[in-house]
């Protein structure tokens, strides 16, 4: 098994397979098992663990580790460890949220882009009003409720952070080669409403800006604590919120999308990124919003999907 490392923990997308791919035949052989189709069905809403997958389908431990193996040399998912009460046990989480194939052959360049990942506690600016805080895997950080938490130099170290209203803003590097101008942004992460406690019918309306753009603003459904976080820490109460969705922002030279679904005119030329000393992500819910339900947000060690706040730029010459 291959841990989950940060180039592997891809923001999930659609895979675009030629027959030419490399490895087509093994992705053909993984999706020819009605059980191993089944096995992505589960994992494509959610991460699982291998007890949890062997429980859902009702098929000993031995034989879903068998299909598992087949489905991460095949690429389409991903795999990590995790502490539990004896030893350690596996977590998996689908890649891709749907699959195409070309059967004509093509031949194209591959593609040019570029892959941050930004722990959630690494923010630059933030605004943000009761309830709120922050925790890492170890512990609540600075005074709960209190925005000057938000100030701790353990900070850095948060896996999970909340707040009412407000936003948190992220500078990334650009990281573009010379002479190179940016064709699609695509930032994901794992995020959901912040309810007093829990409630899952609790919608906050959540925003992403880049670059003081507002790019789109997605209503999360609420705060899930109908069961445990796959990467949730032993310490933290299951009365709290447990996990979130994970969402993707695109912004490309047609418009903005969230989860491939247009919801604005923006295109990427308006964020103005060769321009900028850095890209500004700031994430958050405005004091006017409809749905003034505040957001969590999600580390690589908290909630269900082992990754922390995605960005990607695909860029031409």
């Amino acid at each position: 098994m291959n841990n989950i490392t940060e180039e592997s923990a891809k923001t999930r997308r659609d895979l675009l397979l030629n027959i030419d791919t490399p490895d087509a035949d093994l992705i053909f052989k993984a999706l020819g098992n009605p059980l191993r189709l089944r096995i992505l069905k589960l994992l494509s809403t959610h991460a699982f663990t291998v007890s949890q997958l062997t429980e859902n389908l009702d098929i000993p431990t031995s034989t879903i580790n068998q299909h598992l193996k087949v489905l991460e040399e095949a690429g389409l998912i991903q795999t990590d460890l995790r502490p539990a009460s004896r030893g350690t046990e596996k977590v998996c989480a689908g890649i891709y949220r749907r699959l195409e194939c070309d059967l004509i052959p093509r031949v194209t360049e591959p593609e040019r882009a570029i892959e941050i990942s930004m722990p959630v506690g690494a923010y630059s600016d933030f605004q943000v009003t009761r309830p709120c805080g922050l925790a890492s895997q170890h512990n609540i950080i600075g005074l709960q409720g209190d925005a000057e938490a938000f100030l701790e130099p353990d900070r850095i170290n948060a896996q999970i952070l909340w707040f009412a209203t407000g936003y948190v803003e992220y500078r990334f590097p650009k990281r573009l080669p010379p002479r190179t101008h940016p064709v699609g942004l695509y930032l994901s992460l794992e995020l959901c409403s912040e309810a007093p406690g829990h409630n899952d019918d609790w919608p906050s309306d959540i925003t992403v800006w880049i670059n003081d753009v507002e790019i789109g603003t997605w209503t999360s459904p609420g705060d899930f604590a109908d069961r445990r976080g796959i990467l949730n820490p032993d310490w933290w109460p299951s009365n709290n919120t447990q996990y979130g969705i994970l969402k993707s922002w695109q912004v490309n030279t047609e418009g903005s999308y969230i989860d491939g679904l247009r919801i604005s005119d923006v295109v990427i030329d308006d964020l103005q990124i060769t321009q900028a000393a850095h890209i500004s992500v700031r994430v958050g819910v405005k004091p006017d919003a409809e749905y003034r339900g505040g957001v969590n947000i999600f580390g690589r060690h908290f909630g269900n999907y082992p990754q922390d706040i995605v960005l990607r730029i695909v860029y031409d010459r």
